[in-house]
């Protein structure tokens, strides 16, 4: 496939938009410490720096705080907590599925992985 390839494109597209929802699940409430890592890890996918690793660091890592904060199962389903839990819970699981698909198609030809086998 030449330089201008649609699917290199629609891979960067997919990397951009998987990081508008992941600064979905950014909580401001929560440790200063959480969310620099999360964020420096999804920048290292947004522009393909050792993607496949950092995509699949942030599967280990939502899929940790995944379980443990949106635990939606320890509520009883009549709270109205049940419910905000259940939508994060799977809003996460969103996340974690994408970057699954990073981590097994890689990055594209649009990203600095790919410029570095130029080099």
């Amino acid at each position: 496939m030449g330089e201008s390839s649609p699917k290199q494109y629609m891979q960067l597209g997919g990397r951009v938009l998987l990081v508008l929802m992941f600064m979905t699940l950014l909580h401001f409430d929560s440790s200063f410490f959480s969310n620099m890592v999360g964020t420096a890890l999804i920048i290292l996918v947004a522009i393909g720096f050792k993607t496949k690793l950092a995509a699949l660091t942030l599967v280990v890592w939502l899929f940790a705080i995944n379980v443990y904060f949106n635990a939606f199962w320890t509520i009883p389903a009549y709270k109205p907590m049940h419910d905000f839990l259940k939508y994060d819970f799977f809003q996460t699981t969103s996340v974690i599925g994408g970057l699954l698909l990073v981590v097994a198609l890689g990055p594209g030809g649009v990203s600095m992985d790919e410029k570095k086998k130029e080099w």
